[in-house]
């Protein structure tokens, strides 16, 4: 999805010398062609997150579009004073670009592995923040967070569903996406990892359950009718991430279920219960070792439909 990004910003930025890249010392073998087309639109500010964040606020202030790119916990926690005064209070133009969401940098260990951000950087006022699942919903986020002002945080990580999209569809900001039909069960998933979500409703389809897929590409604004209806039409809810339990994608579910006075026949929360991750891997280990693939999902949604109501 990395790729992807870079992609379409190139092609945007050709387009618009208002466009801003920023990195934190990192990304030289995928930034290599942005920066040769555009040396002037580009800066590297080191290892300075903080000054990356605070350089990026203030080129936004002044007109530009700007580009702060890095890996999950540097763009995030290393600079949280910064997104949260600088930018989000003066809803500059910064879109936050987190590569390494979730287990990307699953063998790097806890400090590479990005699994507190999404809790953190939602409670932040004036700040959209978006996990897409597939490329095409990385390059269209790309290309509405390149043309509409303010503060954004786009969430990328290695994995993909690969291309989900149906012919001719469009892509909404805040409106999660079908990505399959079904009544027995819904799930939902945000990033990468609906693409485990894809195996397991296959996996449940061969055993007669029927599972209806949902992206969540946008965790703020989140889409509570789609949440909504999955709890009045279908046999119960389960939400998958590649987060902590604690404030990602199952906790705004839950929000806006009980604010709604809504209640699935069932209901349960796929994420990282453990709090720190002390195992290194790649990040389909971690998933299998965290119970976080698609044959935890599928047993999952199994057993619950197997309960008594």
């Amino acid at each position: 999805m990395r790729d992807h990004f870079i992609k379409t910003l190139t092609e945007i930025a050709a387009q618009d010398k208002n466009i801003i890249l920023i990195t934190g010392d990192l990304g030289f073998g995928v930034l290599n062609d942005f920066e040769k087309q555009f040396p002037t639109q580009y800066i590297n500010v080191g290892v300075a997150e903080q000054n990356m964040t605070g350089l990026a606020t203030g080129l936004g202030m002044s007109g530009k579009t700007v580009f702060t790119y890095s890996i999950g916990n540097f763009c995030t926690l290393r600079c949280l004073e910064q997104i949260r005064n600088d930018a989000c209070y003066h809803e500059a133009n910064v879109n936050i670009i987190s590569i390494g969401g979730g287990f990307s940098y699953g063998a790097l260990g806890y400090s590479h592995h990005a699994t507190e951000d999404i809790a953190i950087m939602r409670a932040l006022p004036n700040i959209e923040i978006f996990c897409p699942a597939d490329f095409w919903e990385t390059e269209e986020i790309t290309k509405y967070i390149a043309t509409h002002k303010g503060v954004h945080y786009l969430r990328l990580d290695k994995s993909s569903a690969g291309r989900t999209n149906k012919e001719g569809e469009v892509f909404q900001p805040g409106v999660a996406r079908v990505v399959r039909e079904g009544t027995d069960f819904t799930i939902f998933a945000t990033g990468g990892i609906l693409e485990e979500a894809v195996k397991a409703a296959t996996t449940l389809q061969s055993q007669g359950i029927e599972c209806r897929v949902v992206s969540i590409h946008t965790i703020k604004p989140i889409d509570e009718t789609a949440i909504i209806a999955a709890a009045n039409e279908t046999g119960g809810i389960l939400s998958l991430e590649e987060h902590t339990i604690h404030g990602g994608l199952g906790s705004a579910i839950s929000e806006v279920l009980m604010d709604n006075n809504t209640y699935p026949k069932k209901f349960h929360r796929m994420a990282l219960r453990n709090g720190f991750s002390t195992i290194v891997g790649s990040q389909y280990y971690l998933r299998e070792q965290y119970g976080l693939n698609a044959d935890s999902v599928s047993k999952k949604i199994k057993s619950l439909l197997q309960e008594n109501p």
